[in-house]
């Protein structure tokens, strides 16, 4: 096999995901997953569980985690690479633990794992490596074999992932009225978090106090000026822009990210803004945060205020993307092996890490965390 089509030592790819229901029965359970250990009452998710509830109790994630999944099939395929895919989520069926426990059985090893969040932050990142040792532990405990699990590196400026989004806002532009195109902002958002885990989040190097956001605001912002730039050059128009925020849900007292989207709007309409591109590129796919806070939540308050919007696309399963994630599959795959092969990324920031290194997006309290250079197996016994 030619050096560059070669996906060894792994042996399977694992889409991994945050899951979300597909019926009005699943929300309080899904949501209940979501928030375990915090302590929050069932009324209270049933109140929070409205926004699913608008669209039949139905998360669209599940359906476009589908559409991936079958694009990262069909490119391995076409491009000659004989290796399964895999899916599993955190909160819903199919749950990553018995989705590992399915690909042990079927004999897998070493396992790649595509994250769908682009960005470093605790939620984003060693969230999704602490879930992995928990289900690695869970194996151990029922005497199955422990794959090895290496999580591919952040993508956030692949150009597979970047180009994409870019022909999303010019799209989005298009979409505007002449008279207003020309002055359109571009809002580019993404999930706010509490400031404390934005300052935190990256290796230890990015770590900055006093709310500068750490690697998650300079990955955001680098992204966002990447769009700007490719759409002033291909347009002729310098749009002015923002990285802004939405989905808060923390409790009101504790500072997380802002502007809020709806603000943006609110303040550019009082600038004198024309119109508004809102584009999400913090979110690998349309999913909930984008269909409701975006579609139904900031449109409504543009049609409040009479400014014209037009929302963007996520990535999805673009071709592009899935020819990234077999990009990031090769890649790490020939690092493993002993070589030094090229990384791919715009903007001024370098390729992410392959290997977390220790302190990079700590955890409130100190957990086991897979795929990263404080990790040294799975525990001896599975978490309660």
């Amino acid at each position: 096999m030619p050096e560059q089509c070669d996906p060894s030592p792994y042996d399977a790819l694992l889409l991994l995901s945050f899951g979300g229901p597909e019926g009005p029965d699943d929300v309080v359970p899904f949501l209940e997953n979501v928030t375990r250990g915090r302590g929050i009452p069932r009324e209270r998710l049933k109140e929070v569980g409205q926004h699913y509830f608008l669209f039949g109790g139905v998360s669209p994630i599940n359906a476009q985690n589908r559409e991936l999944l079958d694009a990262l099939r069909s490119d391995l395929a076409e491009n000659g690479l004989d290796l399964p895919v895999y899916w599993g989520n955190r909160n819903w069926a199919p749950y990553l633990t018995d989705t590992l426990r399915t690909m042990v059985h079927d004999g897998h090893r070493r396992i790649a794992v595509l994250a769908t969040s682009a960005y470093a932050s605790y939620s984003g990142c060693r969230q999704y490596r602490e879930n992995l040792a928990d289900a690695l532990a869970t194996l151990q405990a029922e005497g199955l074999p422990t794959p090895q699990v290496d999580k591919l590196r952040h993508y956030f400026n692949h150009p597979g992932f970047v180009r994409p989004m870019v022909d999303g806002v010019l799209a989005s532009l298009a979409e505007l009225p002449q008279d207003v195109r020309d002055g359109a902002h571009l809002a580019f958002t993404t999930h706010s978090i509490p400031t404390a885990a934005a300052d935190t989040s990256g290796t230890p190097g990015d770590h900055t106090p006093g709310g500068e956001g750490g690697a998650y605001v300079a990955q955001h912002l680098d992204v966002a000026r990447t769009i700007a730039d490719a759409v002033r050059a291909e347009t002729g128009v310098d749009h002015p822009w923002r990285l802004v925020y939405q989905s808060r849900s923390g409790a009101p007292h504790i500072p997380w990210l802002e502007p809020d989207i709806c603000d943006h709007l609110e303040e550019q309409h009082a600038a004198g803004v024309p119109a508004v591109v809102m584009a999400p590129i913090g979110f690998v796919s349309d999913h909930m945060e984008v269909k409701y806070d975006l579609d139904t939540e900031a449109t409504a308050k543009a049609a409040e205020l009479g400014l014209p919007v037009a929302r963007s696309a996520t990535v999805g399963a673009d071709p592009r993307f899935a020819a990234a994630v077999r990009d990031l599959l090769l890649e790490r795959a020939a690092t493993e092996r002993g070589g030094t092969p090229e990384r791919c990324a715009l903007g001024a920031l370098a390729a992410s890490h392959d290997l977390c290194p220790v302190g990079c997006c700590p955890a409130r309290a100190p957990r086991p965390a897979a795929a990263g250079a404080d990790w040294r197996g799975p525990v001896a016994e599975a978490p309660a």
